[in-house]
């Protein structure tokens, strides 16, 4: 299985949420690892582990075993991640849970539910729940705790009655089990057979639209995009960029020191990419490309750095491999970007 990633915006979220209840953000962030400009893209993808190593420390530092669930009720997800302003932004409940299902992933990556959505709606016994579908969920409960509070407190805020009647956890009650009470405010069991939350079941038509709809389809977009950025990161493709990019401006890009960082032979990443419908060479040109038109949209380095940072050692070189790429040169492509609208 790859390794399970979450957005820098929920490890900022939890980071500031942690800081208003007492804890040092500079120790948080020493106890994860984290480094300048970690957090600096709300969309950015961090180890889950991370998440998992903040939350036990800022847990320890608050004085606050129940953080989780604290960190749940109070910070709405629209705060933190694009999957939250989508369902805002959606038309009603269900759309609302489509959405979530959808693009889930790009708030936080779980483990075992690689064949579909984290959540799922399941009928049984004549009631509706919706049920976490994550495995070997009791290794971190903190995780069931935060998203359950949310799925409750948030929509709580603007829906006209309470949508979710019962709560399943399959942990043991913990010492602040009271906390679950004033929190989720309907019955809870423990050591259920299930994490689940029980829906009143005409809950779907239920109106959201804290948003206008035009703001629905500019966010799906971009979380479209997102998600295709993330799964081509599960690509050898996506693979084979993660180690080149740092790689370009040395020119240091051969074949066989890629392949022997991901653990192939040279013959196994070529035959690999052939899978994949690409050729190493593709990769490669198509990064210097997509990363050249970055620096030079960007306007902050020279045509000469970007050719530079790209892995060319003669600006002449680079212009010829610019311009069979756009049909452009580097500095027509960058004074159309300095250009103001109109000229």
């Amino acid at each position: 299985m790859p390794d399970l990633t979450t957005s820098a915006g929920v490890v900022g979220g939890l980071i500031a949420f942690a800081a208003a209840r007492g804890a040092d953000p500079q120790a948080l962030a020493a106890h994860a690892d984290l480094r300048d400009g970690d957090l600096e893209d709300a969309d950015a993808r961090l180890p889950f582990a991370t998440y998992v190593t903040l939350m036990r420390a800022a847990q320890d530092l608050c004085g606050d075993p129940a953080l989780a669930l604290h960190f749940g009720e109070a910070v709405d997800l629209a705060e933190m991640s694009i999957v939250g302003l989508i369902m805002n932004a959606s038309a009603t409940m269900a759309d609302a849970f489509a959405q979530m299902q959808r693009f889930g992933r790009l708030t936080l990556e779980t483990e075992g539910v690689s064949d579909g959505p984290r959540f799922d709606l399941v009928p049984r016994d004549g009631q509706l729940w919706m049920v976490d579908r994550r495995s070997n969920p009791n290794a971190f409960p903190e995780l069931t705790e935060g998203a359950f509070a949310r799925l409750v407190c948030g929509p709580r805020r603007f829906l006209p009655q309470p949508h979710v009647l019962e709560v399943h956890v399959t942990h043991p009650a913990p010492a602040y089990r009271p906390e679950y009470d004033r929190v989720f405010q309907c019955p809870v069991t423990f050591d259920s057979d299930w994490n689940a939350l029980r829906l009143d079941p005409r809950i779907a038509s239920w109106p959201v639209a804290l948003q206008p709809r035009y703001v629905f389809g500019v966010l799906t977009e971009r979380a479209d995009g997102l998600l295709r950025e993330l799964e081509d990161a599960r690509t050898l493709r996506g693979r084979v960029e993660a180690v080149l990019l740092p790689l370009l401006h040395t020119g240091e890009t051969g074949s066989d020191a890629v392949a022997r960082t991901l653990g192939f032979s040279r013959q196994t990443l070529f035959r690999r990419l052939k899978v994949e419908g690409v050729t190493y060479e593709q990769v490669l040109d198509a990064l210097r490309q997509r990363m050249a038109l970055h620096y030079l949209k960007g306007r902050r380095v020279s045509v000469n750095e970007t050719a530079y940072l790209v892995g060319f050692s003669e600006p002449a070189a680079f212009s010829r491999a610019f311009k069979r790429w756009t049909g452009a040169s580097p500095r027509d492509v960058r004074g159309w970007e300095t250009a103001s609208p109109g000229t």
